[in-house]
């Protein structure tokens, strides 16, 4: 799949859906495959960023993305961005870093997650906890500020 055509999957997959703050969802996914070209990021990790929330929301199987014609690099780092239920941030954490390239995209959608505008429009508690939460995991994944 070409860059354009793993975008416009994304983008139908995820139409109509909403972020925590009433915003499309895409907007969001957008953001990610932004952060990580400018990270440094190639086709393959983009292509992963703008699929990096679809099999565990649901919108698209993981039979889906096994007989997608992605490059295998790219199904690892979805799956690898898929986190499990009841799954421990820290065993999430693992298998991001044990993964090439997941690291980059995570760091891409923790940054957005974690923008200050997205925060402000949050009622105080859910901002709060989402704050701890994602700080909690850029520890456990190493990142420093700006990364």
């Amino acid at each position: 799949m070409s860059p354009a055509e793993v975008e416009a999957v994304a983008r139908a997959a995820h139409a109509g859906q909403t972020d925590k703050a009433g915003r499309p969802y895409v907007e969001h996914l957008s953001a990610v495959a932004e952060g990580v070209r400018a990270r440094g990021g190639g086709d393959e990790l983009i292509a992963a960023a703008w699929l990096h929330d679809a099999v565990e929301d649901g919108v698209l199987s993981e039979e889906w993305l096994e007989t997608a014609a992605l490059p295998q690099s790219t199904k690892d780092v979805v799956r690898a961005m898929t986190k499990r239920p009841d799954e421990e941030q820290e065993a999430y954490a693992r298998r991001i870093l044990a993964t090439p390239g997941a690291r980059l995209v995570k760091a891409a959608d923790l940054a957005h997650n974690a923008d200050p505008g997205r925060l402000a429009v949050l009622d105080e508690h859910t901002a709060r906890r989402l704050k701890q939460k994602y700080a909690a995991m850029r520890q456990h994944l190493g990142l420093a500020p700006g990364d």
